[in-house]
């Protein structure tokens, strides 16, 4: 049963980054065509991705299987902080697809808008918000260190 739930450890940046490239233009085509059903689509992947690990979203499958593997890059980091991030996401687009079905649209596209902040910094500069957070909180003890030794692995570490 452990299994099911496993999330990769190490996670190769590069298939994080094209991953949340993904999200960004489906973030983008909700916004435009302003569909809740999008939400619901955004927020069905980050659940699926943070449960699951890349093996049953689907914009994660097409990442790791094609995209990445096309790239030939290869960058590996710690996967708990990647998984943190999913879960952030997973809380931010299910409150902006609640807020949407309750008639707070500006809200939701509110929430939206910083979820599009967020995988950009991730997509295009290579800063994953939800890991940087991860770092802080471990540091002041609210993550215990044993959640991810590999973060304190230099060979794991961002260059």
């Amino acid at each position: 049963m452990a299994s099911l739930f496993a999330f990769p450890n190490p996670v190769n940046e590069y298939a994080a980054r094209v991953t949340a490239a993904l999200v960004v233009v489906l973030a983008v085509v909700t916004a435009v065509t302003g569909s809740w059903l999008g939400l619901l689509a955004i927020s069905i992947g980050f659940w699926l991705r943070l449960l699951f690990g890349p093996r049953i979203s689907p914009l994660a499958l097409l990442s790791v299987k094609v995209i990445t593997p096309a790239l030939g890059k290869v960058k590996l980091v710690p996967g708990p902080p990647k998984r943190f991030a999913q879960g952030i996401g997973a809380a931010v687009s299910t409150a902006a697809l609640l807020l949407s079905a309750a008639g707070a649209a500006p809200a939701a596209w509110a929430l939206l808008g910083i979820l599009v902040v967020a995988a950009s910094l991730e997509a295009f500069a290579g800063f994953c918000l939800g890991c940087t957070i991860f770092g802080f909180l471990q540091r002041r003890g609210l993550i215990p260190e044993d959640v991810c030794e590999a973060c304190n692995n230099i060979s794991l570490r961002r260059s």
